[in-house]
């Protein structure tokens, strides 16, 4: 997720989910159209491909210097 500031929109992906991607001006309706999102893309998909689909294994925020 990050913000857009120049629109001032919340922008959240589901990485690996081809076409899961939303934008909501907060992070209460971001989560809420990433839901919906997310089963709108896997209801569209055959069993097979959702089984393709990459693992989820984790994250994890770095900070770096500039």
């Amino acid at each position: 997720m990050t913000k857009d500031k120049e629109i001032n929109q919340y922008i959240g992906i589901i990485p690996g989910l081809p076409g899961a991607h939303t934008q909501a001006p907060t992070l209460d309706q971001l989560y809420a159209n990433l839901q919906e999102v997310t089963q709108l893309c896997l209801e569209e998909m055959t069993d097979e491909e959702i089984e393709q689909l990459p693992e989820f294994i984790g994250f994890r925020q770095i900070s770096i210097a500039l």
